[in-house]
């Protein structure tokens, strides 16, 4: 393995730097993964921003990115232009940060499927996590990353935002105080597919000098190269293409439903419970962007509410014996009542006002010891919820859940979606244990 790091230069900076808090008091961070998401948004718009944390370490297997993402943690710690501060360490290989011991937390921003290797080994390694959406590619890969989450008793959040937007948080703070009165049925859709059409089979390309390719792999099986596989070299402005090809990614469905699931289970009270049956329909793109295009997807829950899921834009509209909510990403609250978008205080024993944004949760979380506002536990459940639509799409039939087997009834092809085979290259063998315990399912 190859470490590039600052040895021998500081690595905890001057208070004077980011705040007041001396460095005893601050968490330290690890970055694994600097491309896009980690670098506009839970860095420069996230860690980076909170005087009671400290990125000490930036991984990336594009080692373009990874010099980018040293360089906005370098360049944020210098604002105040007396320190030039050069002392955050990179990583080529994850499993190197995770075994540095000045790191107290890792911020995982990988692609999907490298979500549960590198939480599992953060959370057995006693590191806290934050991991992005979509949790995971497969319930089996999801469950064994929440079962090492609560047998190494870390701090742990998924790293959506959406609880922490204010319109949001309102919409939910609505619905819990009673104010639409008994809940009927709720609405949730996601954007249509962002990267336009769909692209057929590609060439095979000569692999860019600054990606290690089979590491950016890693836990999937081999593949040859091509641009539109992975991502385009030397930038993060544009959209990867790995988020359309269902080995890296399950699609749109669990990527964005991931924000909008969770707005929708929150509001409903059912963070913790799965639904009793499912169906929907739906198209799939073809070539090398694989993942699902379009799709309507219906859930019921034990007690008779019920679920919409669609495609088109994205938003979440709850439905009550006496009115209606709707908030539309990224801040159009509407309601039949028009009085209850503009109450500045709650009808009711629920306030959500004093919500933290969603580092800030992740960082509180780690020092109180208390849940975070969207625990992992949460992440696991919003995501099966949204990658079930995808099975009933896929089989075209309804699909019944049983909670006490944890399967689906009387239906093999169902449950062997459940699991999903993994290469063990880059993976240490504590991770593959973990993980492979939970590749079995009784199937009848």
């Amino acid at each position: 393995m190859v470490t590039l790091g600052a040895m021998g230069l500081p690595t905890i900076i001057p208070a004077s730097a980011i705040g007041k808090n001396p460095p005893s008091d601050r968490i330290t961070i690890g970055m694994i993964g600097t491309g896009r998401q980690a670098i506009k948004a839970n860095l420069n718009n996230g860690f980076l921003n909170l005087p009671d944390c400290q990125v000490l370490a930036v991984n990336d297997v594009d080692a373009w990115r990874m010099e980018l993402g040293a360089k906005t943690v370098n360049e944020a710690y210098s604002k105040d232009k007396k320190t030039k501060f050069k002392g955050v360490k990179s990583y080529a290989d994850h499993r190197e940060l995770v075994a540095d011991k000045s790191i107290d937390a890792v911020m995982v921003s990988t692609t999907d499927h490298w979500h549960a290797p590198q939480g599992i080994a953060a959370a057995l390694a006693g590191k806290h996590v934050c991991m992005e959406k979509a949790l995971s590619i497969s319930y089996s890969h999801s469950k064994a990353l929440i079962e090492a989450i609560n047998h190494s008793k870390v701090a742990n959040r998924l790293d959506s935002e959406f609880r922490s937007t204010a319109h949001f948080w309102k919409a939910v703070e609505i619905v819990h105080n009673g104010l639409i009165g008994k809940l009927k049925h709720v609405t949730m859709g996601v954007p249509a597919e962002l990267s336009g059409s769909a692209i057929g089979p590609q060439p095979a390309m000569s692999i860019p000098a600054e990606l290690d390719y089979d590491q950016w792999l890693g836990p999937a099986f081999p593949a040859p190269y091509t641009q539109a596989r992975v991502h385009d070299p030397k930038t993060i402005d544009t959209r990867p293409g790995w988020l359309r090809i269902d080995d890296y990614c399950n699609g749109m469905i669990t990527n964005w439903g991931a924000h909008l699931c969770d707005i929708a289970l929150w509001g409903m009270k059912k963070e913790y419970e799965l639904p009793k049956t499912v169906k929907g329909a739906g198209t799939f793109s073809k070539g090398l962007w694989n993942t699902i295009e379009t799709f309507e997807v219906e859930y019921t829950y034990a007690d008779g509410l019920s679920m919409s899921y669609i495609m088109g834009s994205p938003y979440v509209k709850f439905e009550g014996e006496n009115g209606w909510v709707r908030i539309e990403y990224p801040n159009k609250l509407t309601a039949s009542n028009e009085a209850w978008c503009s109450l500045e205080k709650p009808s009711g024993d629920t306030d959500y006002s004093g919500t933290l944004s969603d580092k800030a949760d992740f960082i509180a979380s780690i020092k109180s010891g208390k849940k975070s506002l969207q625990p992992l536990e949460v992440g696991h459940n919003v995501y099966f919820t949204t990658l079930m639509g995808l099975f009933a799409v896929k089989l075209g039939r309804e699909l019944s859940w049983d909670h006490n087997s944890a399967q689906f009834v009387n239906d093999n092809a169902a449950n062997a979606m459940l699991l999903r085979p993994f290469r063990e290259k880059w993976l240490d063998k504590n991770v593959i244990d973990w993980m492979n315990k939970y590749q079995k399912v009784d199937f009848k």
